[in-house]
């Protein structure tokens, strides 16, 4: 945590990650070790917009309350800039960077120099820590993984136990990507192809149980833009088994990546996004990063589906609270909510009577419409295809100074937006046009900062 005063700048989100200044964007080396989650983030470590990239790199043991620490890893006039990758914890000391009682933390970058006259395209490398990640050292044989295809960049790498190598997903061009194998970090071969139409850059894999049982398991192929697919690894060849799906339903959610090296005590697959494209006018930083949300494969009648629900820590934060039940909404007339703060955590649940044509929801100014004839809910221009089965609309709906993420029941939909907020004497209003409708149950509860 920092300075109350350096954090509570009128468009600082109070509960998603910024840094203490200046440009971040995608989230890389996500990590947890002896008790730290580690979120290392591209950063322009002297400009408020994009530019030369190191890796910036915040701590937490909570994955609410973050504290930024000094950068991890700076360009070099040798390979470049540093940009997107990831890391984990070398426990079998495969690398010969740390020993069997002191693993290394190893971190996989890209290094590229996007001067188009430097004739140097992207090449992987990778650099080790032996002090819980609190210095770094770049491997002098970089790169590991000279130039493959196309941009070739952001490499997500995993242990995979049952052939006891590592595997590293790498983006190529377009919507392709590839699958490359390791024993030790340093020599790479060539496994597979993988193409998920409509998405690139940023991959992410995986694996998880379906509804908890972990006798059904599935594997996520993920890309920057939130869409995925489903199959099986063998440690060497993805089988696709679905079409595209999509996790990520919003304008703002890009480049998500999940912890690696989570405790099996804990077992929990956790992400977290870049919210990108917001706007902090007169701020002295730039983006900001999503909520960490906790990833399941749940079964739905049109299949299995990657849902995600923001982390139970989310608890951490909670104040006060405030209950609405059995509250009708006659048509046309606004109902304002009268909240003591401005951070909140919020579940919906109204019953749209039969004549109701839209129901209305106000935050700050904004409104998310929900249609029942369509089954589709809009916020800020984005329409999201939402389920009210009998008519009864739930959601959930994290809001902060500048950002709302919406979830429905169980974490089937999800979708991140970025917002300036207007003036507006009640920051929540509910209104239901055509016909009458009732608020089932509505709890508020307001959050705290985590900067102070």
């Amino acid at each position: 945590m920092s300075g109350s005063a350096e954090y509570a700048e009128l468009f600082r989100p109070q509960f998603h990650f910024t840094a203490r200044r200046n440009w971040i964007n995608d989230p890389n080396g996500l990590v947890f070790y002896e008790g730290e989650y580690h979120l290392f983030f591209q950063r322009h470590a002297s400009g408020i917009t994009w530019g030369p990239m190191s890796w910036g790199h915040a701590i937490s043991r909570d994955l609410v309350h973050w504290e930024q620490i000094d950068d991890a890893l700076q360009p070099d006039d040798r390979l470049g800039y540093i940009w997107s990758g990831s890391a984990v914890v070398d426990w079998q000391n495969t690398s010969g960077f740390g020993t069997g009682a002191d693993p290394a933390l190893i971190a996989c970058y890209t290094s590229i120099d996007p001067a188009p006259q430097s004739g140097k395209p992207g090449v992987q490398c990778i650099a080790y820590s032996r002090d819980r990640g609190r210095s770094w050292t770049k491997y002098p044989g970089n790169p590991v993984l000279p130039h493959v295809d196309g941009a070739n960049r952001d490499p997500k790498i995993l242990w995979h136990p049952s052939t006891r190598g590592w595997v590293m997903a790498l983006y190529l061009d377009r919507s392709d990507y590839a699958l490359f194998g390791s024993p030790d970090l340093r020599a790479w071969n060539r496994l597979d192809s993988v193409t998920i139409p409509g998405t690139a850059e940023c991959p992410d894999f995986f694996e998880l149980p379906v509804d908890g049982d972990p006798g059904q398991r599935s594997w996520v192929f993920w890309g920057a833009t939130g869409g995925y697919l489903l199959g099986s690894f063998d440690g060497r060849h993805f089988a696709p088994q679905t079409d595209p799906l999509s996790a990520e339903m919003g304008p703002n959610g890009y480049a998500a990546q999940t912890w690696s090296d989570i405790p099996a005590s804990d077992g929990r697959r956790i992400q977290i996004s870049w919210m990108r494209n917001g706007r902090y006018p007169y701020m002295p930083f730039n983006q900001q990063m999503s909520f960490p949300v906790e990833l399941t494969l749940r079964r739905f009648p049109e299949g299995v589906r990657l849902c995600r629900l923001p982390v139970r820590e989310i608890e951490t934060l909670w104040k006060d609270r405030e209950t609405w039940d059995s509250r009708p909404l006659a048509a046309g007339q606004p109902f304002a909510l009268k909240t003591k703060g401005d951070l909140f955590d919020m579940q919906l649940v109204v019953e749209l009577g039969a004549s109701v044509e839209s129901l209305s929801l106000r935050i700050y100014g904004n409104e998310l419409r929900y249609l029942p004839a369509r089954a589709t809910a809009t916020y800020l221009g984005k329409e999201i295809a939402i389920d009210a089965p009998d008519r009864r609309l739930e959601l959930r709906l994290l809001v902060d100074r500048a950002s709302l993420e919406l979830f429905s029941p169980r974490g089937r939909v999800s979708a991140s937006f970025c917002f300036l907020p207007e003036a507006w004497d009640a920051p929540i209003e509910l209104m239901a046009q055509g016909g009458a409708a009732r608020i089932a149950s509505l709890e508020i509860r307001e959050l705290s900062s985590i900067w102070r």
